[in-house]
């Protein structure tokens, strides 16, 4: 049996490693007496897969978690049973089994929705970078890669710009794709010429078919247009 699990990563914690994330969940299901299944040979590991990194710094409302299970548990009681034993900031909002066969979210998920805050530039302003980076036929940014220092085209992985007025100031909403390579928020701020702030990852997306579900998601929702607003 495999349970998919969505949490949040948010406050104080979000300047935890992916890795010490991993080592959090390992602890909380072991202490929870959750039936993990185990990986075979000299050094068994916890049977878990977790979905695309979030970069350290960046909280999120969309965390995802597959658990390989030795026994059946109902999701809501893993969720309710593991949620008290994480830290602060880090907390299981749903929980569903997967189908059998059912693919890994490194393979599935495809774009990425993100809340970036963006001090100390008026709504006036972004707007003019999201229009100039949206008509742009490339949106170069060097990134460090095997040691050495290689540039990039973000422009195909630029899906969606929009602007609002946040608490703080302008904010950014963006939708990035994650495949064939992830963007960044801080990549993305390098290529519209800006800096940003806090960044929040609200939503990540399988798409198949036409049609894009949550990884948790009953069904389909419709696309959104890349735009500037």
């Amino acid at each position: 049996m495999r349970v998919r699990v969505r949490f949040t990563k948010l406050g104080r914690v979000r300047w935890t490693s992916h890795r010490d994330v991993a080592r959090m969940w390992e602890r909380a299901l072991r202490r929870g007496r959750v039936p993990v299944a185990y990986t075979a040979g000299f050094t068994p590991r916890p049977q878990l897969s977790f979905g695309l990194a979030l970069p350290t710094g960046c909280e999120s409302l969309a965390e995802y978690l597959d658990v390989a299970l030795t026994d059946d548990v109902d999701p809501a009681a893993l969720a309710r049973r593991v949620s008290p034993l994480l830290p602060e900031g880090v907390d299981v909002d749903a929980a569903g089994v997967l189908d059998p066969g059912a693919r890994s979210l490194q393979e599935d998920v495809t774009a990425c929705a993100w809340d970036v805050e963006v001090p100390g530039v008026s709504r006036e302003a972004l707007e003019a970078a999201c229009r100039r980076a949206l008509e742009a036929e490339h949106l170069p940014v060097a990134r460090e890669r095997k040691g050495r220092v290689v540039t990039d085209d973000l422009r195909p992985s630029v899906r969606m710009l929009a602007c609002r007025e946040g608490p703080r100031g302008a904010q950014l909403q963006a939708e990035l794709s994650t495949q064939p390579r992830g963007v960044r928020p801080s990549e993305l701020a390098q290529a519209l010429g800006v800096e940003l702030g806090l960044a929040r990852r609200t939503c990540q997306w399988i798409e198949r078919d036409g049609s894009r579900w949550e990884p948790l998601s009953a069904g389909p929702v419709a696309a959104a247009g890349v735009r500037a607003s």
